[in-house]
């Protein structure tokens, strides 16, 4: 049994059944029999005559209400004649019946209540407040976002084109992941979802005439980074430009199976990092041109980087019709289900050698996080199927969610903000209140896992909502406030990459974030090693998982603010956006380096937060770790 969460939970202690109906005749009955009314009139003849009297009240309303519907339905048949649809005569009965009958109706069905927080909750909000669809404001806000884009891609054209990344100071472009062009397919489907067709024959261009002899030709690359950035980008854009009947049969760009495949070819080689392994767990690295694989320096590989390849896997499975891709890439989650784990928690380093757990260090940040991402959704890809062999998938991320919550969930002080820390020596060792801003992926995760990605006021209406995943639901909304928080108190309004907690063991001075207005400045401490910002995705991955689900306008609210902020800070205005050096500085020193995920991941979760719910809705789709949407087994045609 989990510990309880450090927080109230009041909110999944209240009633939520439907109300059972009750007889009027019942309901006096009980009243009488219940009451000093028994006592009083039984006592006396005058009360006896009420009582009596009363009651053969009750049996001639009934009788002739009886007699109103037996007229009514046998008066045509006997041909009398209507005035105004209603026989005459019998007008007063009718009218007396229906008066009878709206006393005597059942009491309507209730909808699921409110918790007692949301109740009180200064957020409440009613659908008359709320345009889930169409609202000019948040239309105008997304076009915002899509013309962030088209900037940031314009200075990549510029002045990168083909490279991994840009520079957007010094104006050049380079390779740090292998040198397939990662920004390019990263950002394809992207411009897809956005529909900025222009970009979409750029990059499906470049794609089509230089990608497969960049394969056929380049050396070392990671088997992670290059499964989730540049196989899922192809195999989203082979789905949205129309593969398999996917989304846009009429689209821009080359025909949906160049994406395949290229997709194809590469994950060939990839292989080579499984086969090339004693275990089953892979190889960290490929060299692409040898068609062979080796392990990192050190002879390890993350955990989080061997179990986040199988969404990928699958579907080029599902879409070639080759199993093999799939069958190599579960086998790493059949064989993680084998291995002892802390309530569900895994160390973040694993042997390819001997197939074990290396070291205590468990966390939810670097090397860690998508471990448990991959969990649920794998779990959620395999659609109808998922109750079947996949079961096990499900059960790992519902142990995997108690353990977070008993081992490494806690609360700030004063103000009591709800955080994830991590256990650098194990369970057994001290806690460390140190939060990386990729465990911000963990709210969306959560509220994902809770509802399967229907909204909130569907999964409760249809009571499809446990006790736990209202639990994981309300950590989900908790922690996303922190993250948010991560932004507010600094001076820039963008977070850092790692911050710490205030609690009752750790406080360190003089180590704020700058914003001496929020109300959270003395719960978040920032190390100045650690107060750099890389335009990561996590957060408004959060925001947009969780309006989509709870419907709550205020997690656009926050991304706004967050967007706005990256506007006023790391835009550049030659084109694209830069990593900053310091948000807790004004202005802060800008790094010279646009990630990749910039365009595949943060605006891509940006823009999907201010669209229509309908667009790529998350009961159909599932999102990779690098935000390329794949669809839901049976689900490949879009609605």
């Amino acid at each position: 049994m989990s510990k309880s969460l450090p927080y109230s939970l009041k909110d999944v202690h209240y009633d939520n059944a439907k109300f059972r109906h009750r007889s009027c005749f019942k309901m006096i009955t009980q009243t009488m029999l219940t009451s000093n009314l028994k006592r009083d009139c039984i006592s006396c003849s005058t009360g006896k005559f009420l009582v009596l009297l009363m009651i053969g009240g009750l049996a001639y309303l009934m009788l002739t209400n009886s007699a109103s519907g037996h007229s009514d339905s046998n008066g045509l048949a006997k041909g009398v004649s209507f005035k105004g649809g209603v026989k005459e005569g019998d007008k007063s009965i009718m009218d007396g019946g229906n008066r009878f009958r709206k006393f005597w109706r059942k009491p309507p069905r209730l909808p699921p209540r409110l918790s007692p927080d949301e109740k009180g909750s200064n957020n409440s909000f009613t659908p008359d407040s709320v345009k889930l669809n169409g609202d000019s404001k948040w239309i105008a806000r997304q076009q915002s976002v899509k013309n962030a884009f088209i900037h940031a891609w314009s200075g990549y054209k510029e002045y990168a084109m083909g490279f991994d990344e840009l520079m957007p100071l010094s104006q050049r472009g380079v390779d740090g992941l292998g040198g397939l062009g990662a920004t390019i397919v990263d950002a394809l489907d992207t411009a897809m979802i956005m529909g900025a067709d222009d970009v979409v024959t750029e990059t499906g261009a470049w794609i089509e005439t230089h990608l497969s002899h960049r394969i056929k030709e380049k050396g070392q690359v990671n088997l992670f980074e290059t499964t989730i950035r540049v196989l899922g980008g192809l195999l989203s854009a082979y789905h949205l430009s129309g593969g398999e009947q996917g989304m846009n049969s009429t689209h821009v760009g080359p025909r949906s199976i160049v994406y395949l495949e290229t997709a194809k070819q590469l994950a060939d080689l990839l292989l080579s990092a499984f086969t090339s392994s004693p275990t089953p767990i892979p190889f960290s690295d490929v060299v692409l041109r040898e068609n062979s694989a080796h392990p990192a320096p050190d002879g390890q590989s993350s955990t989080s980087e061997v179990s986040t390849l199988q969404l990928e896997f699958n579907y080029l499975s599902t879409v070639s019709g080759d199993p093999k891709y799939g069958m190599v890439a579960m086998k790493v989650l059949e064989h993680l289900k084998t291995l002892p784990k802390e309530e569900g928690l895994v160390p973040i380093y694993i042997s390819p050698h001997s197939g074990e757990f290396s070291g205590q260090n468990i966390r939810l940040g670097s090397r860690g996080d998508s471990y448990y991402e991959y969990l649920i959704k794998v779990w959620l890809q395999q659609g109808a199927e998922r109750d079947g062999n996949f079961k096990y998938l499900y059960d790992m991320y519902e142990e995997a969610t108690k353990g977070i919550r008993h081992l490494l969930v806690r609360k700030t002080i004063p103000k009591g903000l709800i955080f994830v820390g991590e256990l650098p020596s194990g369970s057994k060792g001290a806690f460390s209140p140190k939060m990386d801003h990729l465990v911000c992926f963990l709210p969306g995760t959560l509220a994902l896992g809770a509802t399967k990605g229907i909204t909130k006021e569907k999964a409760m209406k249809d009571n499809l909502l446990t006790f736990e995943d209202l639990e994981n639901l309300k950590l989900a909304e908790d922690l996303a406030k922190t993250c948010f928080e991560m932004y507010s108190v600094t001076s820039t309004g963008l977070a850092p990459e790692i911050a710490y907690f205030h609690t009752e063991d750790y406080f360190e001075q003089d180590l704020e974030g700058g914003n001496k207005s929020s109300e959270y400045a003395n719960d978040i401490i920032i190390k100045h090693a650690d107060r750099h910002n890389l335009l990561r995705p996590e957060t408004v991955e959060s925001l947009f998982v969780l309006y989509r689900i709870t419907e709550n306008p205020k997690y656009r609210e926050w991304g706004w603010q967050i967007f706005e902020a990256f506007e006023k800070h790391s835009k550049v205005d030659s084109g694209g956006y830069s990593s900053l050096d310091d948000v807790t500085r004004l202005p802060p020193q800008r790094r010279d380096k646009m990630e990749t995920f910039f365009l595949g991941e943060t605006l891509k979760y940006l823009y999907l937060l201010f669209a229509d719910s309908t667009v790529i809705p998350l009961d159909k789709f599932v999102f990779n770790t690098e935000a390329h949407p794949f669809p839901i087994k049976g689900m490949s045609k879009s609605e």
